[in-house]
């Protein structure tokens, strides 16, 4: 993986990541799906109306449905899914943490129960990259020790040392096996730690920066903390991560949270919230959310924003939407969904441009200043 840093405004970033699959400009961000797929949407509605050059995929979803030795079979995910650009896999810790009970954390680590029929697993460093090798992904995420916040200072602590053992464990595993042919245009990312407390994301980020990491995530916000505690955490953990390598923050979230946080110096996102808000009757605009449902848009013949270029809003309009999704008829679920993403995407290429330009300031100005008057 090649990365080059092409413009900087105060600490926003404009840069590029050349993968074995795609280019990726940042910031950038990532469409999530999960399972291979983003939901109501197909490789081809990807390429003709968004085209997203990375889209994220999830461990522990495909190794227990389809299995990861039946996507290795089909092509890897690049072959099996037809999505021809980058993909981004998660370790699955998070889902195996969320999704499965009686999750129990050990030093070699984490035995689960599936979600889907209840049989037990177990997740290690090394094996959550076998699995990702037979996904063919882009860019892998190592296994990491997540904590639910709230969390004690002796629970984060015991995270935080225990992410940085596994992390030690999966670059070394990492590294031999591209040394034996396997997992060679494989990258691999690390996930800093530390809830809140600046202190041990203090730690957490130094210990893993040191390794031999290809980019660097951050991991554990969004999980019910205030805004500016996210942001916080964020502004203080960005500088103890490497200038020359990529920026990750996972799981995050609202416009409002991109632009945050692309001001503090993160370069790559992922989130549901684009695609399940779209499914649920949200659509995200220039000036602010839109609840289609409501009985003012019935006989709206305006598009869900008149400065969005997507397909959906060059086409429908409002009332059209709403009677869809009323109707309960699937064709929304495509159509809003193309929608989201495009904002969503848009939106970066918009901050990559002020970036560009030095104009980034302006840029958030004008941004909150439309959502006001909207």
């Amino acid at each position: 993986m090649q990365f080059r840093i092409d413009a900087q405004d105060g600490a926003a970033r404009a840069a590029t990541i050349q993968t074995a699959h795609s280019v990726i400009q940042t910031p950038v961000f990532m469409p999530v799906g999960t399972v291979g797929a983003v939901k109501a949407l197909d490789a081809l509605d990807l390429q003709n109306h968004l085209s997203p050059q990375i889209i994220l995929g999830n461990t522990y979803h495909l190794y227990l449905r389809p299995g990861d030795e039946i996507v290795k079979a089909m092509g890897g995910l690049h072959g099996f899914t037809r999505f021809p650009k980058s993909f981004l896999t998660d370790s699955g810790g998070f889902q195996a943490f969320s999704l499965s009970d009686n999750v129990k954390i050990e030093e070699d680590g984490i035995t689960f129960r599936s979600h889907i029929d209840g049989s037990k697993h177990h997740f290690t460093p090394q094996k959550v990259l076998d699995i990702q090798y037979n996904l063919g992904s882009d860019i892998m995420m190592i296994l990491d020790d997540l904590v639910a916040l709230p969390a004690t200072r002796e629970r984060i602590r015991e995270s935080i040392e225990r992410t940085t053992r596994w992390a030690q464990r999966s670059i070394d595993y990492h590294r031999r096996k591209q040394m034996e042919g396997i997992g060679v245009d494989q990258n691999i990312f690390a996930i800093i730690q530390g809830g809140t407390d600046k202190e041990f994301r203090k730690i957490s980020a130094t210990e893993l920066c040191a390794l031999d990491f290809d980019g660097f995530a951050i991991g554990g916000l969004s999980v019910g903390e205030a805004n500016r505690e996210m942001y916080d955490t964020v502004e203080w953990t960005t500088p103890f991560m490497p200038t020359d390598k990529p920026r990750y923050l996972m799981g995050v979230g609202t416009p409002e949270d991109l632009v945050e946080n692309v001001e503090r110096g993160v370069d790559m996102f992922d989130c549901v919230m684009p695609t399940r808000n779209a499914r649920n009757g949200t659509l995200f605009t220039s000036f602010g959310k839109v609840t289609i449902k409501a009985a003012r848009y019935a006989t709206d013949e305006e598009p869900i924003d008149p400065e969005c270029g997507c397909i959906v809003c060059r086409t429908y309009s409002r009332a059209y939407l709403r009677h869809l999704f009323r109707a309960k008829e699937l064709t929304y679920f495509r159509l809003a969904t193309i929608h989201n993403l495009y904002y969503y995407l848009d939106l970066m290429r918009q901050m990559r441009e002020a970036i560009l330009e030095g104009k980034f300031a302006e840029f958030k100005r004008k941004f909150y200043r439309k959502r006001d008057n909207g």
